[in-house]
């Protein structure tokens, strides 16, 4: 077993699956906040801002929980940590710059949006990237 692929403690894997369920909560909190309690508050283009937050903040949230799992697989963990480092950080960017852009409508927190989405992009890279290394025996 190289470094790069020996087995994580199991706290870390918690972490990284405690991290997703909550995330997933909070999308969820958020999702239901998004679709009855700003309805009237702010317009139907902040609600479709706001529900892609959300919509994103999920899809991390299962990639987290995913991240945990397939780190028992055999997959080479520092990769698969590093993904996960990024979808954290890209959620943050991405789906918490949109919150505030709609629930405080600060525009200068706008241009933050496409670095957590370039964290995203990092982060699947990445699961890529462990996947293409375990299947070539590395």
């Amino acid at each position: 077993m190289t470094a790069d692929n020996r087995q994580l403690p199991a706290p870390v894997q918690r972490t990284w699956l405690a991290a997703g369920a909550l995330l997933a909560l909070f999308a969820v909190m958020a999702g239901a906040f998004g679709a009855h309690g700003l309805r009237g508050m702010v317009s139907d283009r902040g609600l479709e801002v706001f529900q892609t937050a959300v919509t994103y903040q999920m899809y991390h949230a299962i990639a987290l929980v995913l991240i945990s799992l397939l780190s028992i697989t055999g997959l080479c963990r520092r990769l698969l940590g590093a993904a996960a480092g990024f979808f954290l950080v890209g959620t943050l960017l991405f789906s918490g710059s949109l919150y505030l852009l709609v629930l405080t409508d600060i525009r200068w927190v706008g241009p933050v949006t496409p670095l957590g989405g370039l964290c995203f992009m990092v982060g699947w890279a990445l699961v890529v990237a462990a996947a293409i290394r375990r299947s070539a025996g590395k």
